[in-house]
């Protein structure tokens, strides 16, 4: 029981738990409402304040905005008078330009055509320059055969080979072996043999030489592919490698004059060519040769990995077998141990299926107790949910669960 006095005739009168509570929740009830009003009375003040404020702050920036854009507007204007101005200015300086422009191409292609009929003129003089080199050149060599043996226009051209050799062996074949056939003991001989070695005495490359002029037969003129017998038979006695006929004969023929032939459809390795590619053809099988001698290095290099990768592969084999037995062996126990753990799974397979079911017991007793509430508890006990709802003033777990 509580005891209350008035505060306006001082007379006291007692009160139960449940009215005290309801006049302290009145009187609460009362101070928080007189202070929400006050509350949102000073929010509106305080809001009508802040739109005057802002009210004031977007008047002053409209004007400054305003104020900004008559200055741009302002500024735009006199760009464009300055553009039209500039535009003015620039269009009569294009048209300067064009013309002078207009111009230059005009003396430039004044230039050009002159420079064109002097390059001609130029032209037309070196050629004719050329030309009677060329037939000076023509009657010269028609003459030195002209007074020329068969035998000497021969040995021209072989001199001639010999002479090219020698200009370029101190810097493209230092090495090389290059000499006249001189053995005859076989019935045949060529004209030269070409050998070289790598250095260690093993011989990279060997050629035999044929060189044939026009002016050799006499009269009956023969033709290149008349030479190639003699000279693969002259080659495979003479142990060369490759066979090259240096030829003069077949004059006006295309094939010939065209470059290096390659004869191999007719005779291994061989070879017909003009005095002029002499050099080229010693240099291009000399350079295949030194890369085929690196390679066949490689391959000694190669052949001797592949007998370690065979010796290997046998004991790899052998290792194979042993670790095969000890699987066969391994793979018994294996066997048993696997059998002992499938029993072992299906053990704990049934131990898990029984706790399951105890884990779903527990499940619905936890359900049960978290099912329970003050007011199902108090439900048959007027007297004690009273005594919960006199809790109400100081709010708990209990009371809420008791208001829901």
């Amino acid at each position: 029981m509580h005891e209350i006095s008035c505060p306006h005739c001082g007379q006291s009168f007692t009160v139960d738990e449940t009215e005290y509570a309801s006049i302290a929740q009145q009187v609460r009830d009362a101070e928080f409402q007189r202070d929400l009003e006050a509350r949102l009375t000073l929010m509106q003040e305080a809001n009508v304040k802040d739109a005057e404020i802002a009210q004031g702050r977007a008047e002053h920036e409209l004007q400054r905005q305003m104020f900004k854009k008559d200055a741009e507007i302002e500024k735009l204007k006199a760009q464009v008078s300055a553009a039209a101005d500039a535009q003015k200015v620039a269009v009569l300086e294009s048209v300067s330009d064009i013309e002078k422009q207009r111009d230059e191409f005009k003396a430039e292609l004044t230039r050009a055509a002159l420079e064109k009929v002097l390059a001609e003129k130029s032209l037309k003089d070196n050629y004719d320059v050329q030309i009677k080199d060329r037939d000076a050149e023509i009657a010269r060599l028609h003459d030195f055969k002209q007074r020329q043996s068969t035998k000497m226009v021969g040995e021209s051209l072989e001199q001639h080979c010999e002479m090219e050799f020698t200009k370029y062996r101190a810097g493209m074949f230092p090495t090389a072996y290059f000499e006249k056939d001189n053995d005859a003991s076989s019935g045949s001989k060529g004209d030269y043999i070409f050998r070289q070695d790598d250095g260690a005495g093993t011989e990279i490359l060997s050629i035999m030489f044929d060189m044939k002029n026009e002016n050799d037969e006499g009269v009956n003129k023969k033709k290149n592919e008349e030479h190639l017998a003699k000279l693969d038979k002259d080659r495979k006695e003479k142990g060369c490698e490759y066979a090259i006929l240096v030829s003069l004969l077949e004059p006006d023929s295309d094939l010939y004059n065209g470059g290096i032939v390659d004869m191999s459809h007719r005779f291994p390795k061989m070879y017909v060519i003009r005095p002029q590619f002499f050099i080229p053809m010693i240099s291009i099988l000399l350079n295949a040769a030194n890369n085929a001698a690196v390679y066949k290095a490689e391959l000694a290099v190669a052949k001797a990995q592949s007998v370690d990768i065979t010796n290997f592969e046998s004991e790899l084999d052998d290792v194979k077998a042993r670790v095969r037995r000890n699987y066969d062996l391994a793979s018994g126990h294996f066997a048993k141990v696997i059998a002992a753990i499938d029993k072992a799974i299906a053990d704990l397979q049934k131990a898990r299926s029984e706790l399951d079911g105890t884990d779903n017991n527990l499940r619905l007793a936890s359900d049960k107790v978290q099912d329970v509430t003050i007011r199902k508890l108090t439900k048959s006990s007027p007297s004690l949910a009273a005594q919960f709802r006199a809790l109400g003033s100081a709010p708990s777990a209990a009371t809420d669960e008791l208001e829901d």
